[in-house]
């Protein structure tokens, strides 16, 4: 993917990563239920860190060897919103390369929610954001919560796409906004936590099984 090297960070807590279709442990007797799963996809270019974005988040590491993705990969998450509301993401990290891109509607069918990515130093990468955009807001259920997220901001000597232009353009299509560098960590727990809130916020109905791929 392309990504360059930085120091992990300590692991995030309530990490768990996990093949597609693994079924998690049974809580123990008289133990609260599970936190309500989320499906969530990420979109974007080839290239623009969005395996990074979840390795960073997940783990709190940043991986400079992050190989592309084949097809989609999966991790799970759970997060705790500041309202104290918990939820436990199951992340769908899509391939960006043009062959994949019919794969996509498998994965954003039935999600709760989007991440949409691109690199501020790639224009191009921007206007494929617009693509993944309309084509969710075209076929992805009318409820779906998307995040527009422009990653790389370390790279701020090489940007091509004005933070106020990726902003102008969220808010035009009632998306949530953020900058963020997988490298750095910074911004990163503001996307998907931001996602957290503007799903409970809502109080959109997400169920104990989040909607498989089929």
């Amino acid at each position: 993917m392309g990504c360059s090297s930085s120091r992990p960070a300590a692991a995030r807590p309530g990490a768990n990563v996990t093949r597609a279709g693994a079924q998690p442990p049974a809580p123990p007797p008289g133990a609260a239920g599970p936190p309500p799963r989320v499906k969530l996809v990420l979109l974007g270019d080839s290239g623009v860190g969005k395996s990074c974005l979840v390795l960073r988040y997940v783990r709190g590491q940043f991986d400079e060897a992050s190989k592309i993705t084949v097809g989609a990969a999966f991790m799970s998450h759970q997060v705790m919103t500041p309202e104290g509301k918990s939820l436990k993401f199951e992340i769908w990290d899509t391939a960006g390369q043009e062959r994949y891109l019919s794969l996509a509607p498998l994965y954003y069918r039935g999600a709760h929610a989007a991440c949409v990515v691109y690199s501020i130093d790639s224009r191009e990468s921007f206007e494929k954001a617009r693509y993944w955009v309309d084509q969710l807001q075209r076929n992805a259920p009318g409820s779906i919560v998307i995040a527009l997220v422009a990653n790389k901001s370390d790279l701020a000597d090489r940007r091509e796409v004005p933070e106020e232009e990726g902003r102008s353009f969220a808010e035009a299509h009632r998306m949530l906004f953020c900058e963020a560098s997988a490298k750095t960590a910074a911004g990163v727990a503001d996307i998907f936590e931001g996602v957290a809130m503007r799903l409970t916020g809502a109080g959109l109905p997400v169920s104990s099984s989040a909607a498989a791929v089929s």
